[in-house]
């Protein structure tokens, strides 16, 4: 079942999650719940579990139709760098120019609690990092430059103030 995304202002997003230790029905119900959530986004490609208010070391994404799962995750590797336009569940309707490293080397267990590595570049590296960060209670504006960050918050206020206003009023005439 689909969940709300939580928001920059909760505090849920500022945590440090805790280790998944045991894989069990719990846990695969909420990686379903997790794609369910991703899936109904229809913007995102990955997912973190306190975005959705539970504080457990898990993420999903999905790219090119090829769900998948990781469990108490780690960037052990990091090299050269990247600038893309960074965008967040929890943050949405702001992108901003970001550097990470281009590629990196994911390490985490599986549903089946199998320890596996990953390499990725680019986006899928991008989205590995972000994730992660997520998990440790960083978001976006942690990784910002003041005057980017300060930027970065008021066009996310704008955002919110205008999505949150009411629609204008209109007039119609009948002839």
């Amino acid at each position: 079942m689909a969940q709300q995304i939580r928001t920059f202002g909760d505090p849920v997003l500022k945590t440090q999650a805790a280790q998944v230790t045991d894989i069990d029905g719990k846990i695969a119900r909420l990686v379903d719940d997790m794609f369910d959530t991703l899936y109904t986004s229809e913007s995102g490609i990955g997912l973190a579990a306190p975005q959705i208010g539970v504080q457990k070391q898990i993420f999903v994404w999905d790219m090119d139709d090829q769900p998948m799962v990781i469990f108490n995750p780690e960037i052990v590797e990091a090299r050269g760098e990247w600038v893309y336009d960074e965008g967040c569940l929890s943050i949405p309707g702001l992108y901003v120019e970001m550097m990470r490293p281009n590629e990196v080397l994911m390490r985490g267990v599986d549903l089946d609690g199998n320890t596996i590595e990953i390499e990725a570049s680019e986006l899928a590296g991008r989205l590995f990092q972000h994730e992660i960060d997520h998990l440790n209670g960083v978001l976006m504006f942690d990784r910002m430059q003041p005057e980017q960050r300060k930027e970065a918050l008021a066009e996310y206020r704008r955002l919110r103030d205008a999505a949150a206003a009411p629609p204008p009023r209109r007039r119609l005439r009948l002839s």
